[in-house]
């Protein structure tokens, strides 16, 4: 049988005492002077390479897991999905976990095309991840060929519920009389989408569910709205949540701290540019420059951890 995600990724947190997501978002406007080669896609595509690989020497001792974003490689075309493929074996290679921010999903053999080439560890995977965001917009069938991969392989899911963009409360806020029956045989209470939603994820997460007590199926919900964060902590008991929103778009460690259990468990906090980029933002900027952009790296992350330790119930994580 399998390993459960869930325990793995529960038991990597442990060790490093502390819930921190490093996202992996590659942007040549961004990069520190001298780290882009030249302007060709190849050029490029070999900065984002090494740039990613900088940055893992740096967070691998300090967090437990990596989310590369597909979209940074992807609009670099063949040299740039190499390049992805090269960030997640080097993440692998130095003891980290591997989540894919790709937002896959579609119906039947495609959802299990997608399921079957994103995860799990090489050879089972091509890519090698050991997890992946999915849209839940297909309904449940889709998700279905995800999870059973996931089963399969050890890996992961993070399906979207309430994400932190502005816009997600265009559809995901809408509220209905939910006349399924098909959870919970509830006909006549009014609920939003992003509950019905979560309802699903927390039904998929129980059938997963390991002996940390989460399941494989997560959740992503966004920092920025940590009202609807705390509500789902309750709703969905067996769901690990990826939390992204913090640091650049607005959300602090307080904003986040609903999303955890009382042991500091059950959340994965995530900082891409924040992190990756703090050479280019005070206080790091001032201190460090270009020039150590690394040491930035560095400083940055260990704030991070200082600051979720401090405010939320990760701080917990260093007393066990």
């Amino acid at each position: 049988m399998a390993d459960n995600f869930a325990d793995i990724l529960t038991a990597a947190i442990q060790k490093k005492q502390n819930p921190v997501l490093v996202g992996l978002d590659p942007r040549a406007e961004n990069l520190p002077e001298g780290m882009l080669s030249g302007s060709s896609v190849d050029q490029i595509a070999d900065s984002y390479r090494r740039f990613c690989a900088d940055v893992i020497d740096v967070v691998a001792p300090l967090v437990a897991i990596v989310k590369p974003q597909a979209a940074f490689f992807e609009v670099l075309g063949p040299v740039g999905m190499r390049a992805l493929a090269d960030t997640i074996n080097y993440a692998r290679e130095k003891g980290l976990l591997v989540l894919l921010d790709g937002k896959r999903n579609d119906i039947g053999s495609t959802a299990t095309a997608y399921a079957e080439g994103y995860l799990g560890k090489r050879p089972e995977s091509i890519w090698g991840c050991d997890a992946l965001t999915v849209n839940p917009y297909l309904g449940d069938d889709s998700l279905r060929p995800f999870v059973d991969v996931a089963k399969e392989r050890g890996a992961g899911l993070f399906v979207l519920v309430k994400t932190s963009n502005p816009g997600g409360r265009t559809f995901q806020d809408l509220q209905f009389v939910d006349k399924s029956g098909m959870l919970d045989g509830s006909v006549d209470s009014p609920k939003t989408l992003y509950h019905r939603v979560g309802e699903l994820v927390e039904s998929l997460a129980k059938e997963t569910v390991g002996e940390s007590g989460y399941g494989s199926v997560g959740a992503v919900v966004g920092a920025t709205y940590p009202a609807q964060a705390g509500e789902l902590r309750e709703q969905m008991p067996h769901t690990f949540f990826l939390v992204p929103g913090f640091g650049a778009q607005g959300g602090s460690a307080a904003d986040v701290a609903g999303a955890f259990d009382e042991n500091g468990l059950g959340a994965i906090i995530n900082s891409s540019r924040g992190i990756i980029f703090a050479h280019q933002r005070e206080p790091y900027a001032q201190k460090f420059g270009d020039k150590a952009w690394q040491n930035a790296v560095d400083a940055a992350t260990r704030d991070m951890i200082s600051e979720l330790r401090a405010e939320t119930p990760a701080g917990k994580l260093i007393e066990s």
